[in-house]
């Protein structure tokens, strides 16, 4: 007999991707930025180890909220800072879902969201997209209806595709809440700056961001949301009471407050990204256009697994991915399965070292 929960018992734990201690991997499977964080983040964090660590940090983080504020465009009271985007996706569960309640996601998309409405013990529903990653809003629509909380990412992983405004707002549930989470959200050709939130419908939508991505600091786990006051305060009850310490409140503020750091380093990952999606398809990929810091590609003939193994052989990472029931039966896709590869736009010299292995494997 199991002490645990019933719905945890049966949980199927998400399970992040690889991490290899030692040196000599070409990591290229879980989206980190391969740029330093700014030389600003290191100086805060060793200032506040040698002078603030004796005392509980602010539990509001009110100084990160309002340098946030200040980038986005928001008043202080609009920010909920997390450890992670990942806490402020549990916190929304949290929230706003009873076990009556239904939640909704994308399918394929984040894992995360059912193990998060799984341990809620929630209902919870998969929205299948189209083959080519658009939204079938015929098909969803009476499924949106119902729904209390439904998660969208933007750019959405792991194809790395990005859907416009106008189809988000048609997404956001008549008695619920849309959660657009925007993980990647610096990294597409225009970035958002909260337009959504000030929409007809931005009382019910609320925005998650990390500091992992796009500032490097995946290491030091911190994100926020972004949500009219009544939602954040409404957010807030559910929070740990400290949960952010202090060197990420300091890391993050210093991070944020050098947008002329990140900016470099994005540019960089755009322009990178560009040129491994033309070398992918040079290689026979079908490649999907990407926003994000990665891309998703597929081979028409080649095991996708087997590409995957072959290059760990040679210890370089990426993240092999399969998703059950996505897609109609036919030759290719026995039990609807549909996988491929995601791989981490790293530096000039880590995707260099990628193609040159990549072509051995595949040939030309």
């Amino acid at each position: 007999m199991s002490l645990f929960r019933e719905n945890v018992q049966n949980l199927h734990a998400y399970v992040p991707g690889e991490q290899p201690q030692e040196s000599g991997w070409v990591k290229l499977n879980t989206n980190e930025n391969p740029y330093p964080p700014s030389p600003r983040v290191i100086e805060a964090i060793t200032k506040t180890a040698q002078d603030r660590l004796h005392v509980y940090p602010d539990p509001l983080g009110r100084s990160f909220c309002r340098a946030a504020a200040e980038v986005l465009g928001v008043e202080p009271d609009w920010i909920l800072p997390a450890n992670g985007s990942d806490e402020n996706l549990t916190m929304l569960v949290r929230s706003f879902a009873d076990s009556n309640d239904l939640i909704a996601f994308p399918y394929p998309s984040y894992i995360l969201y059912e193990t998060l409405a799984e341990i809620q013990g929630t209902r919870h529903a998969r929205l299948r997209l189209n083959s080519d990653w658009s939204w079938n809003l015929k098909l969803n629509k009476p499924l949106i209806d119902q729904t209390k909380l439904l998660f969208v990412p933007n750019p959405n992983s792991p194809s790395g595709n990005r859907w416009s405004d106008e189809t988000i707002l048609s997404l956001v549930p008549p008695h619920g809440i849309l959660v657009l989470d925007e993980a990647y959200g610096d990294f597409p050709d225009t970035p958002h700056q909260m337009e959504l939130l000030r929409s007809e419908k931005g009382n019910q939508i609320i925005v998650t961001r990390t500091l992992s991505k796009s500032y490097s600091l995946a290491g030091l786990r911190f994100g926020f949301a972004v949500a009219h006051p009544d939602l954040i305060a409404g957010m807030r009850k559910v929070k740990d009471s400290y949960n952010c310490d202090a060197l990420a409140l300091a890391g993050a503020e210093a991070a944020i407050r050098d947008q002329e750091w990140m900016l470099a380093n994005r540019a960089k990952i755009v322009a990178t990204r560009s040129r491994l999606q033309n070398s992918l398809s040079s290689l026979g990929f079908d490649v999907i256009p990407s926003q994000a810091n990665f891309v998703w590609c597929t081979h028409p003939e080649r095991s996708h697994e087997d590409i995957y193994q072959e290059l760990k052989a040679r210890k370089i990472l990426v993240r092999y991915m399969k998703f059950p029931n996505a897609l109609a039966e036919d030759d290719r896709h026995p039990g609807g399965l549909l996988d491929g590869l995601r791989i981490t736009v790293g530096t000039d010299s880590q995707i260099d070292t990628f193609l040159t292995a990549l072509q051995e494997i595949v040939g030309t």
